[in-house]
């Protein structure tokens, strides 16, 4: 299981690199369930895993002149805040045994494999109905400045998502991104990355102290993200970035499903 685990990391960088998005959706689940870490000390190795591999692609995507720094700072101060009230007090204060239904107790891991399998099934939703969205490239609004503290606000939930679930939540900032500052999707998928990149580094640094670390995983499963990255951002040029998010939105809604009965009536 912990080699179909690391071929996992290799397409979840190969559909980051595809699409800008959406890959990192699935780092909690295959370090859970493949390599078989609890919930908690995943969420702290995906925020490593999802930063890296979103500076990588971020990087990319400033090369190309698709970042708006200035969103970048609008959205990720109040994330980044919110990611540190979240790793340092709100998870910690979790209890490990939450509450029980009948002969099925609830565990404070399994709670975050079921809220996940609930982002998960959003995420489905917008990659499977937004799927053709991609290509729209409107102007840049004048207006902003009056959407800032929407901004801000949709920047400290991401910051809660981001530190409870260990996810990068690009499914939500590129349609903030899209709605209040009105950026052209690609600059939109540009700007999300360097956001999720800055949000999951810090919430890793915030979480150092907490979760035991091994290196050798953590490194290995990053180093061939990366090279999925890569791969991908080979093939993107010749395949449909809609076709491909309808696709990957189905296998994402798939894995959600399986979450839910496995976290609800395998135990």
């Amino acid at each position: 299981m912990e080699i179909v685990g690391y071929i996992a990391a290799v397409f979840i960088g190969l559909v980051l690199g595809m699409m800008g998005g959406g890959g990192s959706i699935l780092t909690v689940p295959v370090l859970v369930y493949l390599l078989h870490l609890d919930a908690i000390t995943a969420t702290t190795y995906s925020l490593f895993i999802v930063g890296v591999t979103s500076l990588t692609g971020g990087t990319r995507a400033y090369v190309k002149k698709q970042v708006d720094f200035k969103a970048v700072s609008e959205f990720g101060i109040p994330s980044i805040f919110s990611i540190f009230i979240t790793r340092h007090f709100i998870l910690p204060a979790i209890p490990e045994k939450l509450f029980s239904i009948g002969n099925l107790d609830i565990t404070r891991d399994a709670m975050l494999m079921i809220v996940f399998a609930f982002l998960m099934l959003a995420a489905a939703a917008f990659m499977i109905f937004n799927g053709d969205d991609e290509n729209s490239e409107q102007p840049v609004s004048q207006e902003r400045n009056s959407k800032i503290l929407p901004l801000a606000l949709w920047g400290l939930a991401i910051g809660l998502i981001t530190g409870i679930l260990g996810a990068g939540g690009g499914f939500l900032i590129i349609p903030a991104l899209v709605l209040f500052v009105k950026l052209p999707m690609k600059t939109a998928i540009g700007t999300s990355l360097v956001i999720i990149a800055i949000n999951s580094i810090f919430g890793f640094l915030f979480s150092l102290k907490q979760t035991p670390l091994d290196w050798k995983i953590l490194l290995l499963f990053t180093a061939l993200a990366i090279m999925g990255i890569y791969l991908g951002s080979l093939s993107a040029e010749k395949i449909s970035s809609g076709i491909l998010k309808k696709l990957f939105g189905w296998f994402v809604l798939l894995m959600a499903v399986y979450i839910l009965i496995k976290e609800l009536f395998l135990k």
